[in-house]
């Protein structure tokens, strides 16, 4: 065995991904609703979820499964394949969603606590989706939208940004919370993230 042999990682095991992709995807769904209680202003993709959700009364949670499904729908004109995960990541997250929010207090006054929840869903957000994304079983719907689009020769960074704006700016329409931590959000995941996908993903 030549020493390039014996530094190559082994593969991780189905289980390994599978446990990994459930705990990413379960801590993901509990840091949504944690900046939704904090009130401070979720991320731009949750305006979104908020808003709707307020608009038409259903819950957030079936929401954010909704929409997941309507963005996969738009991954087909793109060619993109989902995986398992991407399955997953739209059964999941918003039902997980919606327990944690059955089970947080609708809101809190001490901006303190508030301050808290939110940093917390932030840092934890940035986990979840280092352990779901380096799992390797299929990115999320939205994630995959941005990615199919770069496919066909539109710059992640225009893709993103176009994505962000829209989905911002229809939520805060429909009523969704924008404020502090939709900013520190948009700030903060990317440097966060970064690490903990060079923490949790797995050989192939």
């Amino acid at each position: 065995m030549t020493d390039t042999e014996q530094e190559q990682p082994h593969p991780a095991s189905r289980g390994r991904r599978a446990t990994q992709l459930a705990l990413g995807l379960v801590l993901f769904g509990i840091s949504m609703a944690l900046m939704v209680v904090a009130s401070l202003g979720v991320a731009s993709w949750d305006v979104l979820h908020q808003g709707l959700s307020r608009s038409t009364g259903i819950s957030f949670g079936l929401v954010v499964n909704g929409i997941g499904v309507l963005v996969l729908l738009a991954w087909i004109p793109l060619r993109v394949r989902p995986g398992v995960g991407t399955v997953c990541n739209i059964l999941v997250v918003g039902l997980v969603a919606d327990a944690a929010l059955s089970v947080l207090p609708d809101s809190f006054e001490s901006l303190t606590v508030r301050t808290v929840l939110l940093l917390t869903g932030i840092a934890l957000n940035a986990v979840a989706t280092g352990l779901y994304v380096g799992a390797g079983l299929g990115p999320g719907p939205r994630d995959g939208l941005m990615t199919g689009l770069a496919r066909r020769g539109v710059s992640i960074r225009v893709a993103r940004t176009g994505i962000e704006i829209t989905v911002l700016v229809a939520g805060w329409l429909l009523g969704g919370t924008v404020g502090v931590g939709t900013v520190l959000f948009a700030v903060a995941i990317g440097p966060l993230t970064q690490p903990a996908l060079k923490r949790f993903t797995l050989p192939a």
